[in-house]
């Protein structure tokens, strides 16, 4: 379940318990936006780091505090949604790891803000490093 209030190019919103974080956040709509800020709890998280030539996943095997989450939806050539977003995570024990979030679960909730941007398109194309860049335009 997903509650949402929006006014004008700001919305809040709110992921409840077991919901798809970054699916979730695919499904708000189809225009560009800037994930502003995400707090809350996650389980089941991956997270990975480029290293300069591929992505490398690790998964996060405890339920974790989101302390931060930033990024922005926008589209692949061919029109498809896409959410591109870090995230850091407190474990309990208070250590800290992040990167780019690949999947997570909400655990209890959690809360995110958007800025959506209008006429500003957000293309991601595949480039010669393997990662997809992101190709801003009016």
């Amino acid at each position: 379940m997903v509650i949402r209030a929006r006014h004008g190019e700001d919305e809040v919103v709110r992921l409840m318990d077991g919901a798809d974080v970054s699916g979730s956040l695919v499904d708000l709509g189809n225009e560009p936006a800037l994930v502003t800020c995400g707090v809350g709890m996650v389980r089941s998280a991956r997270l990975a780091y480029w290293n300069g030539s591929s992505y490398e996943e690790h998964e996060v095997d405890e339920p974790c505090e989101l302390v931060s989450l930033q990024g922005n939806l926008g589209h692949t050539a061919d029109g498809t949604t896409i959410a591109y977003c870090h995230a850091c995570l407190a474990k309990r024990d208070g250590t800290l790891v992040g990167g780019h979030l690949v999947s997570a679960v909400a655990h209890n909730t959690v809360e995110i803000g958007i800025r959506w941007l209008g006429a500003i398109k957000l293309v991601r194309k595949p480039e010669n490093t393997g990662l997809v860049g992101l190709y801003p335009a009016s």
